[in-house]
């Protein structure tokens, strides 16, 4: 987004007012329409090698009627491959919208995609509506792991979610792994994923093109 003057405008900055007044949709049909559209483009834009292509869904998508009607056409308008994505639904996008988030993920599911349940352990009624969404990934809130090495409490947390995870035949994700210590403590609590600092810094695609995914316990 571009300001009056030119200047880019960050995400962290519009997206509260584009909350506010019900936007959300909107850029995230844009945002999947040109994710969709870079994935289809093979080489030129998000290679094949790079694994999947992980999409943050607000939870005013989740409730929008015609949002699953939407994602579908945009896949067969781009052919972009629906094995190739994740998309990643917060608690308070569930809670709010359950009966939505459910249908939407039971639907792309058939399709081959994925889902994350993204800031796990945020909410109050995590655990118990854990077991009637057939998510891929956890993904443990960054506020736990954070502080994961200072707190037990934290690690507690962090090594309970991710029990719970792997006893329900579900992937776990380490959000916010910011340094080296952090990543060797998910990787003796057997976290699969991390994401992080310690893993990489954002950068365009064209830069890492020749990455790979890392697995917190393995390489």
């Amino acid at each position: 987004m571009y300001s009056g003057d030119g200047r880019i405008v960050p995400p962290r900055d519009f997206l509260t007012a584009a909350e506010r007044y019900h936007l959300m949709p909107a850029i995230d049909r844009w945002v999947l329409l040109n994710a969709f559209e870079a994935m289809s483009q093979g080489e030129r834009q998000i290679p094949e090698h790079l694994g999947g292509c992980a999409i943050n869904l607000s939870g005013q998508s989740l409730g929008d009627e015609k949002f699953l009607g939407d994602v579908l056409a945009m896949f067969d308008a781009t052919g972009a491959d629906p094995a190739r994505v994740c998309f990643e639904i917060t608690e308070t996008a569930v809670i709010g919208n359950l009966s939505h988030a459910r249908q939407f993920i039971d639907v792309l599911r058939t399709h081959g995609c994925r889902f994350a349940l993204d800031d796990f352990g945020s909410g109050l009624s995590s655990f118990s509506y854990l077991k009637t969404l057939p998510v891929d990934y956890l993904k443990i809130d960054g506020s736990f792991v954070g502080g994961m090495l200072q707190d037990e409490n934290d690690y507690t947390m962090v090594r309970s979610i991710h029990q719970i995870g792997h006893v329900m035949g579900i992937l776990t994700v380490a959000e916010f792994v910011e340094d080296q210590a952090i990543l060797a403590a998910v990787k003796a609590i057997g976290v699969d994923y991390a994401q992080g600092y310690a893993i990489g810094r954002p950068r365009p695609i064209s830069a890492i093109a020749s990455d790979r995914r890392l697995r917190a316990s393995g390489a």
